[in-house]
């Protein structure tokens, strides 16, 4: 009698209130649900610094950590900024300047700090040593570059042997001095017993691309300005790529995102990154009549406000490639892919951690399309068992 009584309840509720999920189909604005979710720590703020790969880098591998039963820990991006920092500064010179250098950097970075030097927690090293609450790099990204451009300008005639710790002097004033050892839960650490007892093994993880100017399932240098490191990506097919990961988020590992987010159609304070179809000749049916009505200027306009849904590109390999050509995707972002979702009409969404605080409308979180992901990345880093088997094979792993 209870349950009967539940259920015409329930029905009668159903008949006065529609449900949410036939309110938001017959809404054309964006709604999503969140299907997986890998667990992962807090948003981050990367302030006024160009270190979004020390920021999504870490935050990758605290969820490693916390998928491997080690816990939930807050590194310092600081530690592995200041690593890159020297090492840059190193090649810079040797270089004689034909070489990136400022604040950018990519996933290897953070991994070859962590297994060549180790790592320290958040609070041994925050790098705020210069009356900031936050990071504010401007200063210290000219001084650094002002410093090794008088280096290699070489006005002794012959570099003098202590450049290196004058460049250190610098680092140690900004951001402080690396400490020798530290005491966390407890107990005394180096930077490399408390990287040793985290178990972070470079071999482990595996960088992964997608371009036809070189060979597929070979490794090769990405050329861009903030690979300064020239660090090797595996190439995949597009389709390949797209299926790490997913495989990857279905399997409880999430990926060390990096994309270009200068396009119109990302929409951090929204939310959302999609790739509007522009050209109505690419569109159908409904669709289709409703955009070829607007003149290009209305439609421009309406498609990259995203008050609503749009319909998107379909993205090519081909098409990826070109853009990568011409310069419209270029080296730009480093963020985390957390998890997944889908639209009120069934289209899927990658989940994505940004390092910009939390006061966009996701709370520092927003949706990418398929399509944007498709042709925007530049490239992943996830573990190694994170790639499908067939594919792992083919890259002889």
């Amino acid at each position: 009698m209870k349950i009967k009584s539940l259920v015409i309840l329930f029905l009668g509720l159903n008949l006065a209130f529609p449900g949410r999920a036939q309110q938001e189909k017959t809404d054309s604005s964006y709604h999503f649900t969140l299907k997986k979710e890998i667990p992962h720590t807090s948003v981050k703020d990367q302030y006024r610094s160009g270190t979004c790969w020390s920021f999504s880098t870490l935050s990758f591998f605290e969820s490693e950590l916390i998928r491997t039963g080690k816990g939930e820990f807050d590194l310092s991006e600081m530690f592995c900024i200041r690593d890159a920092y020297e090492k840059k500064a190193e090649r810079y010179v040797r270089m004689q300047g034909s070489l990136n250098f400022g604040g950018g950097g990519a996933f290897h970075d953070v991994l070859h700090t962590i297994v060549q030097r180790g790592i320290v927690p958040e609070n041994i090293y925050p790098g705020l040593n210069y009356g900031e609450n936050k990071h504010v790099h401007g200063e210290l990204d000219a001084v650094t570059k002002a410093y090794v451009d008088a280096i290699i300008k070489n006005p002794n005639r012959k570099l003098s042997t202590v450049w290196p710790e004058g460049f250190k002097g610098i680092l140690d004033a900004y951001l402080g001095k690396v400490p020798e050892k530290f005491t966390y839960n407890g107990k005394e650490y180096t930077p490399r017993s408390f990287a040793d007892m985290l178990g972070i093994k470079e071999d482990d993880y595996i960088c992964l691309t997608s371009y036809t100017h070189h060979p597929f399932y070979k490794k090769f240098i990405l050329e861009v300005p903030d690979n300064w490191a020239w660090g090797e990506l595996y190439n995949l097919p597009l389709d390949e790529l797209m299926e790490v990961m997913d495989y990857a988020l279905e399997n409880g590992y999430s990926v060390a995102w990096a994309a270009d987010v200068s396009e119109k159609g990302f929409a951090y304070n929204k939310g959302l990154a999609v790739i509007p179809e522009t050209d109505v000749a690419e569109l159908t049916g409904s669709e289709k009549a409703r955009w070829e009505k607007l003149t290009e200027k209305e439609r421009a306009s309406q498609m990259y406000n995203l008050d609503r849904i749009v319909p998107e590109k379909k993205v090519t390999q081909e098409m990826r490639q070109k853009e990568f050509d011409n310069y419209q995707t270029t080296d730009d972002h480093g963020m985390h892919m957390v998890g997944y979702g889908f639209d009120q009409f069934g289209n899927k969404y990658y989940y994505i951690k940004n390092s910009w605080g939390a006061d966009n409308k996701f709370d520092g979180y927003f949706y990418a399309s398929v399509p944007f992901v498709r042709l925007k990345t530049m490239d992943i880093m996830v573990h190694k068992n994170a790639i499908p088997p067939a594919i792992r094979k083919k890259l002889g792993l």
